[in-house]
């Protein structure tokens, strides 16, 4: 990845070899392996570490998760935040769980569109609760830093499943304690 790197500079008409640039393919490289980490890791290996049985049978909420993920289209991040609601069915997970699911998709080449669908299978399959519901809200840093410009453009996205989508009070209720 280094000699990917230094090759990308002096396509963009830099000199890899002056001083502010001479770490720059180490870095870069130590950054995508943060960035990229998602890949090493398996959801449901994170949810079942804490599933604990419950006769709670109401939504259970966990919302302005941050996050940060790049864009597959241009490598250009995208970042926002997530609110991952589900009713459970006999079984709840540790709430720290839903942002270490978050991050574990997050941190890989992503759409919006792809990241929220995952979250909401990853525990939906897992868990297996009554229903499900995630949104995101994001900026992508390719629609405000070249293509469009548009600085001030979010975009939201949502997930349903089970009784989120069947229960129009369910979702109500969802969306509106997701409202700031």
């Amino acid at each position: 990845m280094r000699e990917l790197i230094k090759n990308l500079l002096i396509q963009i008409g830099e000199n890899p070899n002056r001083e502010g640039l001479l770490k720059t393919p180490e870095r870069v490289e130590k950054s995508y392996e943060f960035l990229c980490s998602g890949y090493k890791q398996k959801p449901e290996d994170i949810l079942k570490k804490a599933i604990f049985n419950t006769d709670n049978n109401e939504m259970v909420l966990v919302k302005d998760i941050d996050f940060y993920s790049l864009c597959e289209h241009h490598l250009l991040p995208f970042f926002g935040k997530v609110h991952i609601a589900y009713i459970p069915n006999g079984k709840v997970v540790g709430l720290s769980k839903l942002p270490r699911l978050v991050e574990v998709f997050a941190r890989r080449l992503q759409i919006q569109e792809q990241l929220c669908e995952q979250i909401s299978q990853a525990l939906f399959d897992t868990l297996k609760p009554k229903g499900v519901a995630v949104t995101i809200e994001a900026q992508h840093m390719c629609m405000q830093m070249r293509g469009i410009q548009k600085v001030n453009s979010k975009t939201i996205t949502s997930s349903l499943k089970g009784i989120f989508l069947s229960d129009e009070r369910t979702r109500k209720e969802f969306y509106s304690l997701i409202k700031d």
